[in-house]
């Protein structure tokens, strides 16, 4: 199992998704290839991350701060980039 009780466990999850790529010089930010895919606001209680699922689509803001809700955006992100 995957710990993802904090952000800095969740950030490190997400750096070992196939076909996912962090760029900027925050971090945080990750793209599939060209395509920017998920980046984060806001801290604690307040942290939410931004999911775009499709090349086309929107924004989708989501929660990010409690263990649950990361666990449910690194399986939206592993969808997204299409890794089990």
């Amino acid at each position: 199992m995957t710990d993802l009780s904090s952000h800095e466990a969740f950030l490190a999850a997400l750096r070992t998704v196939d076909g996912l790529a962090e760029r900027g010089k925050t971090g945080g930010h990750f793209y599939a290839g060209s395509r920017p895919v998920i980046h984060f606001h806001g801290t604690g209680a307040d942290r939410c991350a931004d999911l775009r699922r499709t090349r086309t689509s929107d924004w989708e803001r989501l929660p990010a701060a409690t263990p649950e809700d990361r666990a449910a955006l690194l399986d939206a992100v592993r969808r997204v980039i299409g890794t089990p």
